[in-house]
């Protein structure tokens, strides 16, 4: 089986065999693209929600804007339908308490919304999610069953 490891600010595809694996996501929401025909799935470790309000904005694995045009189009050179394609999300947790309304805390909830948004412009729906609250996730995507492992320090380990 291939093992594909997402770092940070980072995004792979993968056909089956094969398992898409990201660590500690915490603020950052991790998007989870699979074709159930194909059996070809992507992830993406996203910090930030939008790529037009940062100056230096070159990794697209970065945004959730960019992140998830660019792993629909590399799914579908590696022969993904994409109209087939799924969505799950994990992350965007809320990792500190805040005595701020201040927007630019809330990052999690910013990627969570905005990983909502451009799914939904783009018909892909959304088969599950495992979002926000206060807690980091390590996510793994396996290709032939579609499943999302979702472990957690403290909370255990779920499939979604």
């Amino acid at each position: 089986m291939n093992r594909v490891m997402v770092g940070m600010a980072d995004m792979n595809i993968t056909k089956d065999p094969g398992v898409l694996i990201t660590l500690g996501l915490g603020s950052c929401v991790g998007i989870c693209l699979y074709d159930p025909t194909s059996k070809v799935a992507g992830m993406a470790h996203c910090m930030l929600p939008d790529s037009t309000q940062i100056m230096n904005n070159d990794n697209l694995a970065k945004f959730v804007d960019t992140a998830i045009i660019r792993l629909i189009n590399d799914m579908g050179r590696a022969g993904a339908n994409k109209r087939a394609i799924v969505a799950k999300l994990a992350g965007g947790a809320q990792m500190f308490a805040f005595n701020s309304t201040n927007d630019s805390m809330r990052i999690g909830d910013r990627n969570v919304d905005a990983s909502i948004k451009i799914l939904k412009e783009l018909n892909i729906p959304i088969k599950s999610m495992d979002v926000r609250e206060n807690y980091g996730r390590t996510i793994e995507l396996h290709t032939s069953t579609g499943i999302l492992n979702i472990k957690t320090i403290g909370k255990g380990t779920k499939e979604i």
